[in-house]
């Protein structure tokens, strides 16, 4: 994201050309007063004429030292002039307007997004979430305070946004929580994201909430109020840096399944909560995954939460279990249609 380019470059000399020109006005009419003995508003008259070179004739006569003023305020103030005239258009079309149509376009937008990821806080963790969520197919919208921050959000088209203290139930609401597939906190103070996941589950007690947390102690704090999860990115940094050291390989590995999902390997998650009757109460081995798709079922979620890494063939399923399969795109795609078709 561009922010500091043209956008900004303009806003930030909007300022400066509306002083000079302002500048050069107080110039001319203090000259005009002193030297033609002119009035304020014909001694503003006549400045406004100059600067601006429309042509009129002047109020009277000018005199020798009345003529010299009105060469050089000509010569420094032309430039002035339209310097400012320029930059200012640019602004107007460029940033009010543009800016106009854009909010617009995006209310429309929130109005009706359903099965949205909501991200709290747009910091290094909260555009990382939102990179890896909109790759996955999700829409995202962003709750964040900073001015600045709004404004590199407003670069990605598209992201949606409310600016807004995601602690405040009225905020959340905007953001149509109760619509929402998931929410992500990643305000830098645990104490927020603790009022966040507290008021987020208030409006929403069935959304899956991802938080951020920096002090151990508050990972259980967070959990207790609501958290699904709770991730705390400097321990996950350091684990990783002395797993690179130790086992450079299976990480890259790993990352190449999870984190960059290439299109020859994916890593998927199979719910079985609309599984057709006739798999009901029977095993994997029924299931013929390998033999029908060319899929490997690499892990298995009970209904109890527990997790069985390369599950037993003989191992039960039921509606509420998940698998963990890996393969291709069309294998994975395969297996899903052998669910629907027999349902």
């Amino acid at each position: 994201m561009a922010i500091f380019n043209k956008k900004s470059t303009t806003r930030n000399s909007a300022p400066w050309a509306i002083i000079f020109l302002l500048l050069m006005v107080i110039i001319g009419i203090v000259g005009y007063s002193t030297i033609e003995n002119y009035e304020f508003i014909d001694a503003l008259f006549m400045t406004i004429i100059t600067i601006s070179t429309v042509g009129f004739r002047e109020i009277q006569p000018l005199s020798f030292n009345g003529k010299i003023f009105t060469i050089f305020l000509i010569i420094f103030s032309f430039g002035i002039f339209a310097y400012a005239v320029s930059t200012l258009t640019r602004y107007l079309v460029d940033g009010v307007f543009h800016n106009y149509f854009k909010l617009s376009k995006m209310k429309r937008r929130i109005e009706n997004v359903k099965n949205h990821v909501i991200i709290c806080g747009y910091g290094r963790n909260g555009r990382q979430a939102a990179i890896e969520s909109m790759a996955h197919g999700f829409e995202v919208l962003i709750i964040e305070k900073k001015d600045q921050t709004i404004e590199w959000i407003m670069e990605d088209e598209k992201l949606m946004f409310i600016q807004g203290d995601a602690t405040h139930d009225d905020v959340l609401l905007s953001a149509k929580i109760e619509s929402a597939k998931a929410l992500i906190t990643t305000l830098p103070n645990d104490a927020d994201n603790l009022f966040v996941v507290l008021t987020a589950k208030e409006v929403q007690p069935n959304l899956k909430i991802i938080s951020r947390a920096s002090d151990e102690n508050s990972d259980k704090k967070l959990k207790r109020a609501g958290a699904t999860n709770v991730i705390m990115s400097d321990k996950i940094g350091g684990q990783r840096m002395a797993k690179l050291v130790a086992q450079p390989d299976i990480v890259e590995f790993v990352d190449h399944i999870i984190i960059q999902q290439k299109n020859d390997v994916y890593l998927e998650e199979i719910s079985f909560s609309e599984m057709g009757e006739n798999f009901v109460n029977k095993s994997i081995r029924d299931l013929g995954v390998r033999n029908f798709s060319g899929a490997n079922i690499v892990g298995l979620r009970n209904s109890k939460g527990e997790y069985t890494i390369n599950p037993n063939p003989d191992v039960i399923l039921t509606c509420d279990d998940k698998l963990f399969v890996l393969g291709n795109p069309d294998q994975i795609s395969k297996l899903r249609n052998l669910l629907r078709e027999i349902k």
